[in-house]
């Protein structure tokens, strides 16, 4: 089997990691929940941190509801997905450097660095939806963090679960698209 064909098959499997998009899509409609509440901002940002400890165990969830396989042993590269989703706690340094020097920044931050980290995963899954859509909600992200005063911070949020939800729609259809592809190979 070719890369092509590696990745191809891996992008199936694991239906382009959507399951782990629609738990973010999860934990980001808790954090927009938590930025509308009248809570101090450490605390808002404080409440944002632990719900990303919901990630894991959502992902798990919710590859066993759609039967995704991202821990595919008889693909090569079954386990760099983890590794490119665990390259971005690398720059959770930064996000608490902004915690504590301009905690309205954090989500804004937070929301950059979460985009940013899908692209990758262009090439991990072999489709352009990632390649589009990192660089796409970054931009969008820090023009609303530009644009939106600090009572309405939880608009950035709310931006991140409409931008998850656009690319878990063109990552299906790339998944569709593939399945309908290897099924006229064969």
């Amino acid at each position: 089997m070719d890369l092509i064909e590696i990745k191809n098959d891996l992008s199936i499997r694991s239906k382009n990691g959507i399951p782990f998009l629609l738990s973010a899509t999860i934990i980001w409609i808790v954090i927009t929940v938590i930025y509308l509440q009248p809570f101090a901002m450490n605390q808002k940002n404080i409440y944002m941190l632990f719900s990303t400890g919901l990630m894991f165990p959502l992902s798990v969830m919710m590859s066993k509801m759609i039967k995704a396989d991202w821990r595919s042993k008889d693909n090569s590269l079954g386990d760099l997905g983890l590794y490119l989703n665990l390259a971005q706690l690398m720059y959770f340094p930064l996000l608490f450097w902004v915690f504590a020097k301009s905690p309205n920044e954090t989500i804004l931050v937070f929301a950059v660095i979460t985009g940013a980290h899908f692209f990758p995963y262009g090439w991990f899954y072999n489709t352009k939806a990632y390649y589009l859509m990192a660089p796409i909600i970054s931009i969008m992200i820090m023009v609303i963090g530009w644009r939106v005063d600090t009572e309405d911070l939880w608009f950035i949020p709310l931006a991140m679960v409409f931008s998850l939800l656009i690319l878990i729609a063109w990552l299906f259809l790339d998944y569709r698209n593939k399945v309908v592809l290897c099924q006229d190979i064969r």
